[in-house]
């Protein structure tokens, strides 16, 4: 028996790879004050700028300065999706007007249980461009919220640092003003100061110091913030 040369083998038959669409995840983060926003506008207005369709979004717990724009601490604003998850994001947007979009920027990402998934499938799947700014940590410097769990996902990471409020240098870390312990207490400058390390160190020791003394005397818990900003 004889094969012709014309049959084709099955097994040498070569399929081109359908090839999904390449996205990036580039995360901002730091401490409060730190710039965090105005990196994330920048780098979003200059996408733009070279003509990619972005959209922007932040969680609807943040209503500080305005409702339906990611705004910064001097002032500068960009429309946004005010969203309680980033799941419903597509949804919401439009699938049409989603799958034109190459940008997505996320503001204050702490606060996004969700964060992880949709980056994923944002970038993974969508071939979107994900540009995540958030706080690292928290006023304990403990992990907040799903941040660092993107840091495996990301293209680049950028650490950004503030002044410190009570000696001028660099600082890396969010201190509480006032005596309330839930992680999430939305506030600005009344509530939070940046610190550098011996500050942070320094002033929270003394804080739970005070907190001992001011119990033990069953004094108001409001004049720990007195306490602990007089401290050198």
């Amino acid at each position: 028996m004889t094969f012709s040369s014309s049959a084709k083998d099955p097994m040498s038959v070569t399929t081109k790879p359908n090839y999904l669409p390449t996205g990036e995840i580039h995360v901002i983060v730091g401490p409060m004050f730190a710039g965090k926003t105005t990196a994330l506008l920048r780098r979003v207005k200059l996408e733009s700028n070279d003509g990619r369709n972005v959209v922007m979004i932040k969680s609807s717990k943040d209503t500080r300065y305005a409702v339906d724009a990611v705004v910064t601490h001097d002032g500068t604003k960009f429309p946004c999706w005010s969203l309680p998850n980033l799941s419903s994001f597509k949804q919401k947007f439009g699938i049409d007007a989603y799958e034109k979009v190459d940008v997505i920027g996320i503001d204050e990402a702490q606060f996004f249980d969700d964060l992880y998934d949709f980056c994923c499938n944002a970038a993974d799947l969508d071939g979107k461009t994900v540009i995540v700014a958030g706080l690292d940590g928290d006023y304990l410097r403990k992990s907040f919220g799903s941040v660092l769990d993107i840091i495996p996902l990301a293209d680049t990471v950028t650490k950004l640092t503030a002044r410190c409020e009570l000696c001028n240098k660099r600082a890396f870390f969010t201190f509480r003003k006032t005596s309330e312990t839930e992680t999430e207490l939305i506030g600005g400058a009344d509530m939070y100061m940046p610190v550098c390390r011996q500050h942070y160190v320094n002033v929270q020791s003394v804080n739970e110091a005070a907190k001992i003394v001011l119990e033990s005397h069953k004094l108001p818990s409001s004049l720990i913030l007195e306490t602990t900003l007089v401290t050198p």
